[in-house]
């Protein structure tokens, strides 16, 4: 029996002796990796790359009568904050974000609801990016678009009740494509209620949650940090003192063009008694992404809160300057249908063809959602943001810019 077992053994050794080595897996390369909506794909920051559809085909830009729902009109820039933050160690950057992007697109194909775009879901994308890369970093903005209400329909509403305003008298016939266009300032509530954003928040937060879980799934080594960062108001609180009034007009009377024509130039054609409102807006974004956070941190302690509110504190449009390329974010800009041509100045326009403008935003809304979302200058500073989320222990951290126009994270 001993004689047989010292055959067995001897054997053994020599199987392992001759048996080719398993060579050891090579380590993937390490790669950082956007995902969700406009603030993050890129949106306005211009140099649009390829988005590939639920087909496998990689869109160009397919002209401006294309329906709104090509891919490509994601508007995955290559001025985008993932591409110019300084990530050491990271091989590779990959853009899965969409402009329009919502909760459900997530874990769903975009293109299976309405007004989506033809994009396959931004989790199954990861999981493709997973097989050949190591996912080391993470950024996610997500829900400020959702099933209650959507930046780009707010940022209209408002936009088209001012220029309604300026351009017609109370009494008179204003046919938008959806019907008259009423002409007072927008108010919190018609911008999003409470009980709209509290809806919002449980949609997102079961979506980030279910990204996360995946997340830990494919990421053999767990080693990832998932930056959640919220949103910033284009607009200031105020317009500048050159801003408020015009030919003796300002914007809380009945028909005042000049001022209209002036405001549009500068990017932000809005009474300012919408203004307030927007703040309020964009401030509920930002408690519905900390909400989340709270939600989530003590399931997923790789999850960092990115507070960006303040991050364009000093450089909104009108602001400081009536120049928008001077500032962090894109001026509304509309064009004469799908011509290609934004128009910069509304000066000596009737009302019709004011009508005409506008309609165009509604029915081909690719020529218009540029506007107010971060330009490339503003994807640069979001960018530092990112730089320091990324780097900190600290897993709650806010970004903002100073008055002498330093950015600082912490």
């Amino acid at each position: 029996m001993a004689r047989k077992s010292l055959i067995v053994h001897v054997l053994a050794v020599l199987l392992l002796v001759i048996a080719p080595a398993v060579p050891a897996r090579a380590a993937l390369p390490t790669a950082a990796v956007a995902l969700g909506d406009s603030f993050v794909s890129g949106e306005g920051a211009g140099a649009y790359q390829p988005v590939t559809d639920v087909n496998g085909t990689a869109q160009g830009f397919p002209g401006w009568s294309a329906a709104n729902a090509n891919a490509y009109f994601c508007h995955r820039s290559a001025n985008a904050s993932i591409f110019r933050a300084d990530l050491p160690g990271i091989s590779a950057r990959i853009n899965l974000a969409c402009s329009g992007g919502r909760p459900y697109d997530l874990a769903s194909a975009s293109s299976t609801r309405t007004g989506g775009r033809q994009v396959a879901a931004q989790i199954e994308q990861l999981r493709a990016v997973a097989q050949t890369h190591d996912i080391d970093l993470v950024l996610l903005g997500i829900g400020s678009n959702n099933s209650s209400f959507t930046f780009g329909d707010v940022a209209v509403k408002c936009a088209n009740r001012f220029i309604a305003d300026a351009w017609t008298g109370w009494w008179e016939f204003w046919a938008y494509i959806n019907g008259p266009v009423p002409q007072q300032p927008c108010a919190a509530d018609d911008l999003a209620t409470a009980a709209q954003v509290t809806a919002a928040t449980a949609e997102t937060l079961a979506a980030v949650r279910e990204l996360l879980t995946v997340l830990d799934q494919i990421d053999p080594d767990g080693q990832h940090r998932v930056v959640l960062q919220d949103y910033t108001n284009p607009l200031a609180p105020d317009v500048l003192q050159s801003l408020v009034e015009e030919d003796g007009r300002q914007d809380d009377r009945d028909k005042f063009r000049a001022l209209g024509a002036e405001r549009y130039r500068a990017g932000c054609p809005i009474h300012r008694a919408s203004l307030p409102a927007g703040h309020v807006f964009s401030a509920a974004l930002g408690t519905l992404v900390g909400s989340v956070y709270n939600s989530l941190r003590n399931d997923f302690p790789q999850l960092v809160h990115l507070n960006v509110q303040r991050a364009f504190d000093g450089a909104r449009l009108c602001e400081t300057t009536t120049d928008p390329a001077a500032t962090l974010a894109t001026p509304i800009r509309v064009q004469d249908g799908t011509s290609g041509v934004f128009i910069q100045d509304l000066d000596g326009y009737d009302k019709i063809a004011i009508q005409r403008f506008a309609n165009t935003c509604v029915t081909s809304y690719q020529t218009c959602q540029e506007s107010w979302h971060p330009n490339a200058a503003g994807h640069g500073v979001l960018a530092t943001c990112l730089t320091g989320a990324a780097a900190t222990a600290t897993r709650q951290v806010a970004c903002v810019r100073r008055s002498d126009g330093t950015v600082t994270v912490g």
